[in-house]
């Protein structure tokens, strides 16, 4: 059976497909007006007429919020509670920022409806609520062209009775209507009619994009990726498209823990840098959860993978800044007009920096598919360098060590910030334009070595095919340490358990393949977050152990509260399986040296090497300075690093400096 995996970039659309035993990869220019069409276009190409499964990963959630192009959203919420989007958590997102103003709520003012009715923290009705109060909302939310319905009540995950009573009323406008007890199923009003917003906003858009993509691909299977590293139905992301804001940087993560975990590598810095932007990721032993992220500043209070990401990639711009200094990004080219050598572009961006360096061969950029203009650079950078008084060369090395600190502050924040020292750390670089900057990365961060996968250009899109099926469920119990004994806890698992097994079944998943996980949000008496504990054994001590290690102390003394069980449903079917290859000896054979041509290093022009990476075996060894090029992506190991090939066909870099 064909099985194809696509991820939508800022600037590529990325396919990798498998057929038996046999793998391809093939990427198209994304079309931002339209995503599809560089998706049906790329599967045209690779399926022709034949079956296939599709496994996709969308930024069509993330762009409608970023660009404020969702659904008319309205928001249905208890009477006086209308502003809690507005109010939010009064927290300063950049405290010294005089100017700084929040973004506005997704919701307006007069798109919010108050109702009567109020139940109360254990789920009792003590204001009840009838319909002719939800039927008079009918004609104000016709008059206004509400596109879709948010409903939050308070307490609803307690008690649902009356959201559900809202939608029953509101079905008649036939406009897509989300709750807030099934989209999360935890207190904190903000964090939830948030996230039930976000929902309500970008549904009918992803909605719209499901379907074209489904009238044009016919009856083939067709799964979406989620931010929390699992696939769902395309059916269920249409219904949950909160669930896909971080699809494509998720299938990276996924990808870079299954491989790394093939080739006996456990702890990972994911460093995913592509045209628009660098998505990195720390991965120690297991692919990190937060059910704590934003996107623009609105909360998001579903499981996703604990991604952080930075405007630097290989489209980014430079240009000078209002205190006349060299700044990259975050503007990016995108495809079109896309940086200068690709044609129509006209500002310098990475790219074409790493070409005027000699690091990129334009012979061979997408396998030689893709001509790359090197001519019409060198203008270009003579005339920003005149204005920032160094010549084109050092601009050059400029625009790369300023997009090269940018990602090592990236990584900082999710390494150094949290504890955990990147010289423990394997860096796994991938991503189109990842192989360029890895190395010099590893050297600023003083990691040993880097690691990059066959295919590093599409390892998003190969990711979303190792993907499990994953389902998330929560509910807030709300017990003290007293009250949370085994066996009531088990009493919340078990409607979650059903519900998993139940949805599980429904993606298509075989009984024999659940896994069924069970997590506690737990934390001390008075604390205001919790850490998430997997339930068995003594968890109160898994606990304590777990906040040491994560704030630095634990009192084993003070009262413990369980605020929510989690259970997380894993379809998990058969993944793709990698042969070992034999050892090939340290050289290289001749076939794999393409020639030899000019690449500055450290404002030096040195004769390097040009490597056919795909010629390259088990055990052979390359000195450093080369250019590796491949389909996919170029990779450059400067003269500080060398390269081994393990046996899966790996390159790992080791840095000597």
């Amino acid at each position: 059976m064909l099985v194809i995996g696509v991820d939508t970039g800022g600037t590529f659309t990325d396919f990798i497909w498998k057929d038996g035993d046999q793998w391809g990869e093939y990427k198209v220019l994304s079309t931002p007006a339209n995503p599809a069409e560089a998706v049906l276009k790329g599967i045209c190409h690779i399926a022709g007429d034949r079956d296939y499964d599709l496994v996709h990963g969308s930024t069509v959630a993330t762009n409608a919020i970023l660009e404020k192009k969702g659904a008319k959203t309205a928001l249905v919420t208890n009477r006086k509670f209308e502003d809690v989007i507005e109010i939010a958590r009064q927290n300063r997102g950049r405290l010294y920022d005089f100017s700084y103003r929040k973004n506005p709520p997704l919701v307006p003012r007069e798109l919010r409806f108050g109702l009567p009715g109020r139940v109360d923290q254990e789920g009792k009705i003590i204001e009840d609520l009838a319909e002719a109060e939800i039927g008079a909302l009918l004609e104000p939310l016709s008059v206004a062209g509400v596109e879709s319905i948010a409903v939050s009540l308070l307490f609803s995950f307690a008690n649902p009775k009356h959201e559900r009573m809202i939608r029953k009323v509101l079905l008649r406008l036939g406009i897509p209507i989300s709750l807030s007890h099934e989209t999360l199923s935890e207190f904190r009003e903000y964090e939830r009619t948030s996230t039930t917003v976000i929902n309500a906003y970008v549904s009918p858009k992803m909605g719209r994009y499901i379907n074209f993509l489904t009238e044009h691909i016919g009856g083939q299977r067709f799964r979406i990726m989620q931010s929390n590293g699992g696939s769902i139905s395309a059916a269920t992301a249409m219904q949950e498209s909160v669930r896909t804001i971080l699809s494509g940087p998720a299938g990276g993560a996924v990808g870079a823990f299954e491989i790394g975990r093939m080739a006996g590598v456990s702890k990972l810095i994911s460093f995913d840098m592509g045209g628009t932007s660098t998505d990195v990721a720390l991965i120690d032993g297991k692919l990190p959860l937060t059910m704590e992220s934003a996107i623009a500043d609105y909360p998001v209070k579903v499981p996703m993978i604990d991604i952080h990401t930075v405007g630097a990639g290989g489209g980014s711009i430079a240009a000078i800044d209002a205190g006349d200094s060299l700044k990259v990004g975050p503007e990016s080219a995108g495809a079109d007009p896309g940086p200068i050598c690709y044609g129509k572009g006209s500002e310098i961006t990475v790219t074409d920096a790493n070409l005027f360096l000699g690091r990129l061969v334009p012979d061979h950029f997408l396998g030689g598919t893709m001509d790359l203009q090197g001519q019409q650079l060198q203008e270009h950078f003579e005339q920003l360098a005149s204005r920032l008084e160094l010549s084109p060369v050092e601009l050059a090395e400029g625009v790369l060590a300023v997009a090269n600190t940018t990602m090592e502050r990236a990584i900082k924040v999710i390494s150094v910030e949290r504890g955990f020292d990147p010289r423990e750390f394997t860096l796994f670089s991938f991503g189109g334009a990842g192989g360029l900057h890895a190395a010099y990365l590893a050297r600023g961060l003083n990691m040993p070595e880097v690691f990059i996968p066959c295919n590093p250009g599409i390892l998003s899109a190969a990711g979303m095919l190792m993907s499990d099926v994953i389902k998330d469920y929560s509910q807030t119990v709300m017990l003290a340490e007293q009250a949370a004994e085994t066996e009531v806890l088990e009493g919340h698992f078990h409607p979650l358990e059903e519900r998993g097994q139940d949805d599980l079944l429904e993606e298509g998943v075989a009984e024999g393949c659940i896994v069924l996980e069970r997590y506690l949000d737990m934390r001390y008496r008075g604390q205001s977050y919790e850490i998430m504990v997997p339930f068995g054994g003594d968890f109160h001590q898994s606990f304590h152990l777990l906040h040491e290690k994560t704030y630095g102390y634990c009192n084993v003394q003070k009262e413990i509260e369980v605020v929510n069980v989690r259970l997380r449903a894993l379809g998990r079917p058969e993944k793709p399986h990698f042969p070992k290859a034999p050892f090939a000896g340290e050289t290289p054979a001749a076939v794999a040296l393409l020639g030899e041509r000019e690449v500055v290093f450290d404002g030096r022009a040195e004769q390097t090497r040009i490597i056919d990476r795909q010629q390259l075996r088990h055990g052979n060894l390359v000195e450093g300075p080369a250019v590796l090029i491949e389909y996919s992506s170029t990779i450059v190991i400067p003269p500080f690093a060398s390269g081994r090939v393990d046996d899966y066909g790996n390159i790992i870099l080791t840095i000597n400096a």
